[in-house]
């Protein structure tokens, strides 16, 4: 059974595409902000979207790795739509690594996934993590695309959006006296 999902009106119904003032984890500020886990919190939804993203990935793949936080959730969905092993990298004093007994072994295939991309910052920490320890990063992908491919790399996404983002010393919303708003999980390092 093919099952076509339209992800933008999920997360709409799930109030995951926000609209305001917000500073990303880049430290960019947009005028609109993805929350995710608000869409993931559905375990219906997030198993649709993990097939929906698992589909995509035509790499050959041994082992699906999410950044957290935001990763960590839609990583593990793709990685059960495509009967993988699915471990996530975390920050310890600002610095991205694997801990929890997690391990790759060298010359495994790693994807990594991510909920949102706008700076890819996280995914390639992410990828250096997974390289310093020998395995080969095959690809990236997340639910939704926000980098208008500046990141030169391809990404997988569901969804690729243009949104509007700027340095936070030429942020129009700023200048009019609008304080952005931070509700990811990433302070800036």
């Amino acid at each position: 059974m093919t099952e076509k999902i339209n992800v933008i009106e999920l997360l709409e119904k799930t109030v995951a595409m926000l609209k305001g003032h917000f500073e990303l984890s880049s430290g960019l500020h947009s005028n609109q902000y993805f929350q995710c886990a608000k869409l993931l919190q559905y375990t219906d939804i997030a198993g649709q979207v993990g097939k929906a993203l698992a589909k995509l990935i035509t790499e050959d793949v041994d082992v699906i790795v999410g950044p957290a936080l935001g990763g960590m959730i839609i990583a593990h969905e793709v990685a059960r739509a495509l009967n993988k092993r699915s471990i996530f990298v975390e920050r310890k004093d600002g610095i991205m690594c694997l801990r929890r007994g997690f391990e790759v072994d060298k010359n495994e295939k790693v994807f990594i996934i991510e909920d949102v991309i706008t700076t890819a910052k996280s995914a390639l920490e992410a990828a250096k993590v997974i390289e310093e320890l020998g395995a080969k990063v095959t690809g990236f992908g997340c639910i939704v695309d926000r980098s208008q491919g500046k990141t030169g790399y391809n990404i997988k996404s569901l969804v690729q959006m243009d949104p509007e983002v700027f340095a936070p010393d030429n942020c129009p919303m700023c200048k009019q006296g609008s304080l952005p708003v931070k509700p990811g999980s990433r302070t800036k390092v």
